[in-house]
Parts: C-alpha cells; structure tokens; sequence
C-alpha cells in the first residue's frame, strides 16, 4: 500500500496518487506563486484536495505535471477566486480547466458581501481559519510546517463550502447563472494577455510628461524590466513608477536626477539608467513617443437616456436579489450599451441580459 506524503515531490509519488483524483468524487484545487519575491512570478506549489486527503504538490521538484493536467482537465474543480490561479497554470504550464466551481462567485451571486475565503468558512462552516502566510516567500523549500498548514488549509474546506452554496443557488434559481459565470471566466483566463507595445511603459503619471520625458520614461521601463529579471525581483523592488517618472521628467530638463536613485544602489545599475537616458535623448525629437489623449466618447441626449434607464433597472433588479449591481453590469458596460445595444450586448452573460430586458 502505497504511503502518501504531504508534500509530493517526485514523479513516483504522484503516479501512486493520481488514481485516487481519478477515482475521487471530488476536486479541490489551489496554487500559490512567488509574484512578491520573484520576477517574472511562478507557479510554487499545487494544493490539492480529495475525500479523506489532503496533499501539496510541488512544482519546484523538477517533478513531470503532464499527467497531472491530464487527470484533472475533464473534470469540475472546486477552486476559490479562481481568476488569478487559473491565469498562473495557463501562464506557467498551459492548463485550463474544462469546468470550474468558483466558491468566491458563488457567494457573490448569494450577495454576500464579505466573500474572502476565511469569512465564509467562517460563516458557513464554523472555522477560524489562521492569517499569517499570505505573503510568505512559496519558492522557500522546505515549507514551513506553518505554511505547509496554511497551504492545506485554501482547499481542506472548499468541498463543504461548495456543497452548500450549490444548494443555496440552486434553491434561488441562480445555478445556472454561477456555471455561466465561471465557463466565462476560463475562457477569459484561457487567452494570453496582449499588451499593446506603446502602452505597456506608460505608467501613472506618465501624462504629465513631454514628449522628451516620455522617450526618456520608455527607456527606464525598457531598462527596470530586464533588471528585474537579472535580479529576479519584482520591478518595483527596483524602482517605482513614481521614481521612473521623476527621472524622465528630471532627465528631459536636462536636470541631475542622482538625488532621485535610491542610496543604495550600484555604480552598474547608475551606468545602466544613465545610459537608457542618454539613448532616449539622442533620438531624433520626431522619434520621441507621442502624448496620449483619450477623446470620450461624447454622449448624446439619446444615448444618457438610455443609460439612465439601464442604470435604474440594473439598480432594482440588484436591490430585488441583494447582490452587487456590478455583477449583473459595470458602469463602463451600462454605457457601451446605451450607446449601440446591439453592437455591444455580446459583453454580457445571458442571464445578465435577462436580468436587464426583464426576460
């Protein structure tokens, strides 16, 4: 018989435990990254829970997850706030769930309106779960026996959690509107992000910037960002927004910015910056990044009437199911639709659009 640890480290292990997911009638999954300690951020441990057992599994080890992703694609997986751990797997490791059961939805669409995981273990099962490891460094090995029960602690409960959610929704007839949420969430998480070249540099603060300092900001990015990775640190461990945009600005006046750097930085990493400002500023000036102006959308008379009345009948349906109203539509979503409700009424979820048309 095979003996289980904890903490399943090589591929021996998980081969003798992955008959027991096959065969388990329920999932429960979590993960926890190095995103505050580690740049770019990875995946550092999987906690995984079944009936009668409870187990970590690590992908630090070297250990083959291949035929742990296959075990776990067709099936539901209980997870909670399942966005960011959803978009880790895919980033990390290329998984993405078939079906999903998303107990931070799921309260949400109860209207609770304290919807972390410790309230509501606490408020539908009785358990003071511990604080305290929330921000701890996951790429540390061993695990802590701390963090080891920390870690065992985000799936030991989610079963119960989720049976009886479940109930709730079904009994209020709002099932079907917790599968729809959570098929549109992995199917958000399942596409890699795309960000556009000429914006991904333009922190805040940015606009108040020249065109010069813009140039000059757009080098100190370039630059923080292959730090980070050299350092293995995260960018604004490096340096912050506010102090990239007081450089460029500083560096475009042609003013010295050494009071600006950190006291405890290196003559290399001084060279570096100063020779990011010295390749913005030597291009020519029409080469310099252009200044941003959004131009909103102006509305017209009959565009404010229609939001005004998508915003009241969203306010009441929301009052009538004590749950957020953002849930059945943001703002930004109200005024989209106000403007072309047919070009845009694909942004919302079927039993949204039923909750706005009164079907």
């Amino acid at each position: 018989m095979a003996v289980f640890k904890t903490v399943i480290t090589t591929d021996q292990e998980l081969a003798e435990f992955l008959p027991r997911v096959l065969g388990a009638e329920w999932v429960a999954l979590d993960t926890e990254a190095d995103s505050l300690h580690a740049y770019p951020e990875k995946l550092c441990l999987l906690q995984i829970s079944i009936t009668g057992m409870d187990r970590l599994v690590d992908p630090l080890s070297k250990i083959n997850l291949s035929p742990l992703w296959a075990a776990l694609k067709g099936r539901e997986i209980l997870m909670h706030g399942a966005d960011y751990d959803l978009r880790l797997m895919r980033k990390n490791h290329g998984f993405v769930p078939n079906c999903v059961f998303d107990t931070m939805l799921a309260s949400r669409l109860l209207g609770d309106h304290e919807f972390g995981l410790m309230n509501l273990v606490l408020n539908y099962l009785g358990v003071t779960l511990e604080k305290g490891s929330q921000k701890a460094d996951w790429a540390r090995r061993p695990l802590t026996p701390k963090m080891e029960s920390y870690a065992r602690n985000d799936t030991h409960f989610l079963q119960p959690l989720a049976d009886i959610l479940r109930n709730k929704l079904r009994q209020l007839n709002r099932l079907e509107w917790h599968r729809e949420s959570c098929d549109r969430l992995i199917a958000q998480c399942a596409v890699a992000p795309n960000p556009e070249p000429d914006l991904v540099w333009r922190v805040k603060g940015a606009h108040r910037l020249g065109r010069a300092g813009l140039a000059a900001l757009r080098e100190l990015w370039h630059w923080r960002e292959l730090e980070s990775k050299a350092v293995n640190k995260p960018p604004y461990f490096v340096m912050s927004h506010e102090t990239l945009v007081e450089i460029a600005s500083a560096a475009a006046e042609h003013h010295t910015f050494d009071s600006l750097l950190p006291r405890h930085y290196s003559s290399r990493r001084r060279e570096g910056i100063e020779k990011a400002i010295s390749t913005a500023l030597a291009l020519p000036p029409g080469e310099f990044p252009e200044q941003r102006h959004s131009s909103p959308h102006r509305q017209s008379e009959a565009e404010r009437k229609r939001f005004e009345q998508l915003e009241t009948r969203r306010n009441l349906r929301a009052a009538e199911l004590s749950i957020d109203p953002t849930l059945i539509a943001s703002r930004a979503t109200l005024l989209m639709l106000a403007q072309d409700w047919e070009q845009f009424k694909g942004v919302l979820m079927e039993w949204q659009r039923n909750l706005l048309t009164g079907a």
